[in-house]
């Protein structure tokens, strides 16, 4: 289960504890303790303000099952399949339904921890490159999201069930969310972030673990539908903007990004997993 904020922030405080500490060590893996955990509180804090974000208030609440039809149209306008449709589905095998509502609530945030983590070790020239990404394509789609959009599970006349709540496994109740809260379905940063993984996991692994992380993007677009909480086009505009920013994270990341230490360097990317 998601962290609160305020949690994620008595966690980034331990880290920055922990790496002033050892940038006054001399200890020989001090340099690296340093920067791991300055990173870690980074994470944290961003992870911290992204909880915060979602119970701002939104943008013209009344109007988010309006623009929610509109969206609805559109996807049936171009062929879309229905959502409700392929739900239904599944919906009679309640034990898969379960274990996706377990997918949505569990995986997303631990994915990324563990994506973070293992570009940190061991494709350390390419971790900035991807923590930069995150932390682009996480803002832009806050910043949509400002403009209420009721998840399909809130639209009666849609004919979604809400999965989670079915069973009681909702996030959004664990973590306090309000109503308004939940009305952010546009785009959705589940989808961002899994497809970030996929797109760094392909490149970068080798060998069939390379799949790892398509296989969990593709995953992320099919549990979001079926548990109701996300439209087919919250994903593809979250891919959309995934693809607009990724050209542009270099140029933000030079003026963003300090140097790097000397003693902090990346290690060779010819360390691969096979």
């Amino acid at each position: 289960m998601w962290l609160s904020w305020t949690y994620a922030l008595v966690i980034a405080a331990a880290f920055v504890v922990v790496s002033l500490t050892a940038r006054r060590s001399e200890a020989p893996r001090a340099a690296i303790v340093a920067g791991f955990t300055r990173e870690a509180a980074l994470v944290m804090v961003l992870y911290a303000l992204w909880i915060v974000a979602g119970r701002l208030s939104l943008i013209d609440v009344d109007g988010a099952f309006d623009r929610a039809r509109w969206w609805w149209d559109l996807e049936r306008a171009v062929w879309l399949p229905d959502e409700a449709t392929v739900q239904g589905w599944f919906l009679p095998a309640g034990w898969f339904i379960q274990l996706n509502n377990g997918y949505y609530a569990i995986v997303h945030v631990p994915a990324m921890i563990g994506a973070l983590i293992w570009m940190w070790f061991f494709r350390r020239n390419h971790y900035r490159s991807f923590r930069t990404i995150l932390a682009l394509v996480t803002g832009a789609c806050l910043l949509m999201q400002l403009w209420a959009v009721a998840p399909p599970r809130f639209v009666e006349e849609f004919g979604i069930v809400d999965t989670p709540a079915l069973y009681g496994q909702s996030v959004y109740a664990t973590l306090g969310y309000q109503t308004a809260g939940q009305l952010q379905a546009m785009p959705s940063i589940h989808v961002a972030w899994a497809l970030l993984i996929g797109w760094f996991g392909f490149r970068l692994v080798r060998g069939r673990w390379r799949w790892l992380g398509p296989t969990h993007a593709i995953a992320t677009v099919f549990v979001v539908v079926v548990t109701g909480n996300h439209y087919w086009v919250d994903g593809i505009i979250a891919g959309l903007f995934l693809a607009a920013l990724l050209p542009l994270e270099g140029l933000v990341r030079h003026y963003w990004t300090p140097a790097v230490p000397e003693n902090d360097q990346a290690r060779p990317v010819s360390q691969e997993v096979s």
